[in-house]
């Protein structure tokens, strides 16, 4: 999980406070465990700062305290602070980044071999499955269980995340479908052939970070016509 850490300061020395974080991002170049760090300036009091850095994980957070540039450069920090900075430490527990986390497990446990998982820790009860080549819609966990399963029957498969963007309570998830034929499938008998799609889905998340309604995108004619089943229309 990725932990945040606040470190909140009042100081009308901000220029030198610069400078000593540079110089603290050179001294643990290659050592120093943050991923991000962000410091923003209160509008209303132009003497109080908050940086806000990121860590992989609290663990790595209490490593990167533990190098000894990082605790001289506290020391100097704290010279140059007009009180004792204060720090709090969170743990991130939902961002954008987390959801689009989310649409890739969802990709790879639909995709995943054996019996499918359960989905409750993905989906929101009256998940809602929106696909232009399917009616009705799938509503609810159960009915998008059948419909993953039609696919699960029918099909070896794995999705490739090629690209993803997220937004708000939104994931635009650009994938890459790779499968092969091994059982029926709309009708079709099992043929061993190789296939392939690309195709997009969209997820809309709920405040608490479960996907509540899917839409797909893809090319479901010419995943027919890899299978064969356009033959005799060609003809």
């Amino acid at each position: 999980m990725t932990f945040v850490q606040l470190i909140d300061c009042r100081t009308s020395r901000f220029d030198e406070m610069d400078r000593l974080m540079d110089t603290w991002v050179e001294q643990t170049r290659g050592k120093r465990t943050a991923t991000h760090s962000v410091i923003g300036k209160d509008r209303s009091d132009g003497s109080h700062f908050v940086e806000i850095v990121e860590f992989p994980s609290y663990e790595e957070a209490m490593r990167n305290s533990g190098l000894p540039e990082t605790e001289r450069i506290f020391q100097e920090m704290v010279a140059l602070c007009e009180e004792m900075p204060t720090f709090t430490d969170l743990d991130v527990v939902r961002d954008e980044q987390l959801y689009a986390g989310t649409s890739r497990r969802f990709l790879a446990t639909i995709a995943a071999e054996g019996e499918l998982p359960p989905l409750d820790g993905l989906l929101a009860e009256g998940y809602h499955d929106h696909v232009p080549s399917e009616e009705p819609d799938a509503i609810g966990m159960d009915a998008f269980r059948r419909t993953v399963e039609e696919w699960r029957g029918g099909f070896d498969f794995a999705f490739t995340v090629e690209d993803q963007i997220a937004q708000g309570d939104r994931v635009c998830t650009r994938w890459t479908w790779n499968a092969t034929h091994t059982g029926d499938f709309l009708g079709i008998a099992a043929s061993g052939r190789k296939v392939r799609m690309t195709g997009t889905l969209v997820h809309l998340f709920s405040p608490e970070g479960k996907i509540t309604e899917g839409w797909w995108e893809y090319d479901r004619l010419g995943l027919m016509g890899q299978l064969g089943a356009l033959d005799d229309l060609e003809s």
